[in-house]
């Protein structure tokens, strides 16, 4: 039985529910937003395995909710399943432009909506497996094993120190901003403002001569340096 938690952004109470009941019978568990504004705070609190999304809403309809789900490093890569009433082929574009994973016309068979979702979390996890390390010269960061060695010795960070690290390390030449790496880390790890720098600080000193990898990029925040760059 899976138990991995899948987040359905419905406003029609009746289809949400449908959608739902579909979904906790094959053994995930399902949280259920009404509309795009809570889905959007609901995606960045819980960070589901998997968004199933309605277009038509009110307020902030569904295709703005994958843009902005897309735009933020965080949920580059969270699987999203668009299910709309809208079956042209140019609403299907857009969808899967706006970096959907696939896109199901309503109505829609409950097993199909089911076989979607599995089909679309398997290559979700196929990805994560061959980016299960990223590898710059003789530091490696294991993502599976929560990990790093340089030049095959282990290098010891907190939760925090390496969920930064990972998402750096994860997008080599782009600088992000400490609102940026605060937004992208669980708040669980309690990531602040105030705490950013010091974090950056402790990964250098655990790095050692692998602290060049981390490149304080003024007046914007921090960037990951891969190796020969």
């Amino acid at each position: 039985m899976s138990t991995r938690t899948l987040l359905v952004i419905e406003d029609q109470k009746d289809l949400a529910d449908l959608v739902r009941r579909c979904l906790e019978q094959e053994g995930f568990d399902v949280i259920v937003a009404m509309d795009g504004i809570s889905g959007l705070r609901i995606a960045k609190e819980h960070r589901p395995d998997l968004v199933v999304l309605d277009i038509n809403m009110p307020g902030l309809d569904g295709l703005q909710v994958c843009r902005q789900l897309r735009s933020e490093p965080r949920h580059a890569d969270l699987p999203i399943l668009i299910l709309s009433a809208r079956a042209g082929a140019a609403d299907r574009v857009l969808g899967l432009e706006l970096g959907a994973d696939d896109y199901l016309v309503k109505p829609f068979v409950p097993r199909e909506l089911v076989a979607r979702v599995n089909a679309i979390l398997r290559r979700a996890g196929d990805r994560m497996k061959k980016s299960a390390a990223i590898r710059s010269g003789d530091l490696v960061i294991d993502l599976s094993g929560h990990q790093v060695t340089y030049q095959g010795q282990p290098v010891t960070l907190t939760a925090a120190e390496f969920r930064i690290l990972e998402l750096l390390a994860s997008h080599p030449g782009r600088a992000f901003s400490r609102d940026e790496i605060i937004e992208a880390i669980p708040r669980n790890e309690a990531v602040t403002a105030r705490t950013v720098d010091a974090h950056i600080v402790g990964i250098r000193k655990a790095l050692g001569p692998a602290a060049e990898h981390i490149e304080t990029i003024r007046s914007v925040g921090y960037r990951f340096r891969a190796a020969n760059c």
